[in-house]
């Protein structure tokens, strides 16, 4: 089974932009492609797994990663399923959530000099000395009002009639900033993330074509849920953390070891490395028996 096929098959897939192109490049390693997460945390969760297991597949493959770390629109905040702007982090808190952050990717990513090692990159680095004026001019000319409220991390809000301030509004202007600049400087030309953040990469894609006269490409990850829809992994208050010093080894082990039966398979699919023959035998299970095949997934 090529790389793209198997992606689908483990239902690491949900939308893409040009699924032709993005099947040639990521089958023959030809792909350069990124992640980003804000640094609302020191920590990333099990809710991110399902984006960074596809990353680390991609990479097997031989395509290269841009790890990149949201220090710069962190500052602004993402406001894609969100009911009020979220709260402004002092310099200190920003610098500790990078530093966790950076011990997250590294779980997943192998980094280095090689052809396809990933890349960390800081996008604060480049947002700290843009010029709001050149920045309007240069990019904001790109981009159509009438458009831009038709994203559903804006129409949503919109039409809950919760407000939205002006600064949450250009948080797309910068994602698609973001894709540009890793085009620019890493000949980056595809981004992943989760289903949730669709409008957040197509507003990069088209930045792409108008300013730069260049294709980009985009896929999601589906978000993770359980039987009853609820995002599992990422609940505010109660997340299940990557980094061992947020939640301790067992407590990760017997968060995967006490889902429910009907998470199984699913689960095995996104996270192991197990053939999917093999999942496929195991997520049959019934009654007592599916407890074995959830101490394979835990494990």
């Amino acid at each position: 089974m090529k790389v793209y096929d198997e992606l689908v098959a483990r239902g690491l897939i949900a939308q893409v932009t040009n699924e032709e192109e993005i099947r040639e490049m990521v089958d023959n390693g030809k792909a350069t492609f990124y992640i980003g997460f804000d640094c609302t945390a020191d920590s990333l969760t099990a809710g991110h797994f399902m984006a960074l297991t596809l990353m680390k597949r991609l990479q097997m493959a031989g395509n290269k990663p841009i790890a990149l770390i949201g220090d710069g629109t962190t500052r602004i905040g993402d406001p894609s399923g969100k009911d009020k702007l979220r709260p402004f982090l002092d310099e200190e808190t920003l610098a500790h959530n990078v530093a966790g952050l950076k011990k997250s990717f590294r779980k997943f990513l192998k980094f280095g000099d090689g052809a396809n090692d990933a890349v960390m990159v800081d996008n604060w680095d480049w947002f700290k000395d843009v010029n709001y004026l050149a920045f309007l001019r240069d990019i904001g000319t790109c981009y159509s009002v009438n458009r831009m409220l038709t994203m559903e991390s804006v129409k949503s809000r919109l039409e809950r009639e919760q407000p939205m301030s002006f600064l949450e509004f250009n948080y797309m202007l910068l994602q698609g900033y973001d894709f540009c600049q890793l085009l620019q400087k890493y000949g980056c030309r595809a981004q992943i993330a989760g289903a949730d953040q669709w409008g957040n990469i197509t507003s990069g894609t088209e930045l792409g074509r108008r300013r730069y006269d260049t294709e980009l490409f985009g896929f999601t990850s589906p978000i993770l849920t359980d039987s009853a829809g609820k995002k599992m992994g990422k609940s505010e208050g109660n997340a299940v953390w990557i980094n061992d010093e947020k939640l301790p080894s067992y407590d990760y082990y017997q968060y995967f070891r006490n889902i429910g039966d009907a998470e199984v398979g699913k689960c095995l699919r996104v996270f192991t490395d197990l053939p999917m023959d093999e999942v496929r035998r195991l997520e049959q299970l019934k009654d007592k028996e599916i407890n074995e095949a959830k101490k394979i997934l835990a494990f």
